[in-house]
């Protein structure tokens, strides 16, 4: 790691706009709690050293354009630990933040609970969870950032309770401080890098990019709109023209030139913002999920890329799509599977408990959700990401409920039989639409002028 920076400098690398709050009476006891020998002493010390009364410093901001309540920690005083006075400053933090009605941000630097106040700095975490949950309810997004280290409670409240998860290359990161860990733990596990494989944090940002990164994140996140409207239907990037038998539309979606989520997305949006894991430990590399500004209004996105789903998948959409509802954000989602994963790992990782989670969030969400088939539909591992009501397909697409092959063998066919048994499926784009589980086959964009607009289709394959 860098230098560390101080709490004020940390702040001055996001913003020239911050306003200080002031700071809650102090009136606690001179050697605290505990009444413990010399540390009224220790507290002067680290005043002298760093200019700071406390471990934090809180106040009212602008990031890119947009207003939040600002935390930064200072780790020269006392180790940036959670003592009372600390849980006073955070707990009016989170409470401006509640009155305004601004988003919170969180510069973290922690090595967790101040020993010289026992019981009573451990029981502060209450009081963080709390005011977090009190946040949360209230609406407004909380993104923390994790500096170097985060660890202990700080990390178990502020961090890893936030809504967007960043975290500068290097930081140390994790429950356990360094000198606390097993003998011969691995190190890697307690770093940013070791907690964005394991799915607990949605990126590692650069301190030179911060401010840019967290001023776009504050533009999608502070959108609060009480009846927002559907994000538009995505144009289709694959060439008119629709498939004439069942099994060529199977062709066309498992096509290796077929345009996929990452095509999509880049079309879509002028800035993508991802979101990563599921922060139980998993992450499903075949699946992208994040927010992005379209012509600058945010919409949230959850995209397949065409490999089987695992369960971190569907729990990382999950989470997405929930927050997206908390802060009136449209959803799109792009469906291209084969199916969820069946192997003996995703059922250990609960595959079935996921991808009920992910059907759970989309029916319960109020803002509108917009479902683009791109590539394969396969079975309730592409149903559990489709909009009911709002799900259109391109002309590359299928959807079904089993693959014709697997089809074929429940039924004992014979594996001459896979092509009509594509037919008897109705699986195409057009009979789709002709049975009411697509609104639309979405067409290319044709020549300037001719339009993008989705149309529905006859059964002949031509586009009506």
């Amino acid at each position: 790691m860098a230098d560390r920076l101080s709490a004020r400098a940390a702040i001055a690398a996001v913003t020239a706009d911050f306003t200080e709050s002031t700071a809650p009476r102090e009136d606690t006891a001179a050697d605290g709690p505990l009444d413990w020998t010399g540390y009224a002493d220790s507290r002067a010390r680290a005043t002298a050293r760093t200019g700071e009364r406390e471990s934090v410093v809180h106040g009212l901001a602008t990031l890119g354009g947009h207003p939040c309540v600002l935390v930064s920690f200072e780790f020269g005083f006392l180790g940036g630990s959670l003592g009372q006075r600390t849980g006073d400053r955070l707990e009016a933090a989170y409470e401006e933040a509640v009155t305004r009605r601004l988003p919170l941000v969180s510069l973290i630097a922690t090595g967790g609970s101040r020993m010289q106040e026992g019981m009573i700095a451990l029981t502060q975490l209450h009081r963080v969870a709390r005011a977090s949950a009190r946040l949360r309810a209230a609406g407004p997004a909380q993104l923390a950032v994790l500096r170097d280290p985060t660890t202990g409670g700080g990390w178990a409240t502020l961090g890893a309770g936030a809504d967007v998860i960043l975290a500068l290359p290097g930081a140390q990161i994790g429950f356990a401080g360094s000198r606390v860990r097993p003998p011969g733990a691995d190190r890697l596990a307690y770093t940013a890098e070791g907690q964005l494989a394991a799915g607990q944090i949605d990126a590692i940002v650069p301190q030179e990019e911060l401010a840019a990164t967290l001023g776009h994140w504050l533009g999608a996140l502070a959108h609060r709109d009480p009846a927002p409207a559907a994000a538009p239907v995505p144009a289709a990037l694959s060439a008119t023209g629709l498939p004439r038998t069942g099994w060529e539309a199977v062709v066309r979606a498992r096509s290796a030139s077929r345009p996929r989520a990452e095509a999509y997305l880049d079309a879509y949006f002028g800035i993508r913002l991802p979101l990563h894991g599921d922060r139980c430990g998993g992450t499903d590399p075949g699946l992208l999920c994040g927010f992005g500004l379209r012509e600058g209004r945010p919409v949230a996105y959850v995209a397949q890329c065409g490999t089987a789903t695992r369960p971190a998948g569907y729990r990382t959409a999950a989470r997405v799509i929930r927050l997206a509802d908390r802060l009136g954000v449209p959803v799109l989602t792009l469906v291209d599977t084969p199916g969820a994963a069946n192997d003996a790992e995703a059922e250990r990782a609960g595959a079935g408990a996921a991808i009920a989670d992910a059907f759970a969030a989309i029916a319960a969400a109020r803002v509108p959700v917009t479902t683009l088939v791109i590539g394969e539909g396969g079975s309730g591992g592409a149903l559990a990401l489709a909009a009911p009501g709002n799900t259109h397909v391109t002309a590359d697409s299928y959807f079904s409920v089993i693959a014709p092959e697997l089809a074929a063998a429940i039924l004992k066919r014979s594996p001459d039989q896979v092509h009509a048994t594509a037919d008897q499926l109705r699986l195409r784009p057009q009979d789709l639409v002709e049975l009411g589980v697509a609104r639309s086959v979405v067409p290319a964009p044709g020549p300037p002028g001719a339009g993008t607009g989705s149309a529905r289709t006859g059964g002949d394959g031509s586009i009506a």
